[in-house]
């Protein structure tokens, strides 16, 4: 059988349509594909949610991929080590407490899990806004290609409809910010997001989860997006509480609609 360019063409464009167009009314739409949202993916789409991930970047992963200062390793604690194991990810203790895995493999994996759920990832494209609607509540999210914000150019964008937003977007809150600009004190009640605090690794290994909730009407934040609207301290390398931050995140929703 020849080869056709155009023939190829016509197979991505086509099927990359589909599945976009299939995804353009969701129940859970995720933005930032670092790994909060990764697990969350997963969840949710185990629990028969229609579930897309948005991630402006080429690549997926968010902070994990560089490790610590690009040595590729992370430091995981005793309280996520099921979620290592869950996922396959291989891992030594260093020492007592201290468990070191690979952060590449740790990405692949939990990636490939996600996606093996049923959950739909997106790359490249930016979200840029939300829908809110009478009931003040977040509905959806507005949509556009990167390399269109990166080059500056206007293009109007287009929109999803989803009944849950889990923002992600790790320092960036971005979409908390959004929400927080365009409607003052609606962020779980303050004034804008508050930033993270300086690192504290031990306290923001436990707040990153405890701050992990719904902080708008359909708007559920998680991992360091977390720590960036609620003002908890980052922590580095240590991926563990960003990992049980993302089963919390993908439980709030769950348990909502279920209701």
């Amino acid at each position: 059988m020849s080869l056709d360019e155009v023939m190829v063409t016509k197979a991505i464009v086509e099927g990359y349509l589909e599945s976009f167009l299939e995804n353009t009314e969701v129940e859970a739409a995720l933005v930032g594909a670092g790994p909060a949202n990764l697990v969350a993916a997963k969840r949710l789409a185990e629990a028969n949610i229609k579930t897309v991930l948005f991630e402006k970047r080429l690549s997926v992963g968010g902070g994990l991929w560089g490790g610590g200062m690009m040595f590729p390793r992370i430091v995981v604690q005793q309280a996520a080590i099921r979620i290592l194991e869950e996922y396959g990810i291989r891992y030594h203790e260093h020492c007592k407490g201290y468990y070191v895995a690979n952060s590449i493999e740790t990405v692949a994996k939990l990636t490939a899990r996600a996606i093996d759920a049923g959950a739909q990832i997106v790359n490249l494209v930016t979200v840029e806004d939300v829908m809110i609607r009478e009931q003040d509540r977040v509905v959806g999210l507005v949509i556009n290609w990167t390399a269109a914000e990166m080059a500056q150019i206007h293009v109007d964008p287009l929109c999803i409809r989803a009944r849950y937003v889990i923002d992600g977007t790790g320092h960036e809150a971005s979409v908390c910010r959004v929400v927080a600009r365009k409607i003052p004190g609606a962020i779980i009640g303050i004034d804008g997001v508050k930033g993270e605090k300086p690192m504290w690794a031990e306290v923001g290994e436990r707040t990153v989860v405890e701050m992990t909730q719904e902080v708008y009407p359909g708007l559920v934040v998680a991992g360091m997006a977390a720590a960036a609207v609620c003002g908890g301290p980052r922590m580095g390398p240590i991926f563990g509480g960003m990992l049980q931050s993302g089963e919390k995140a993908a439980g709030i929703v769950i348990e909502n609609l279920n209701k």
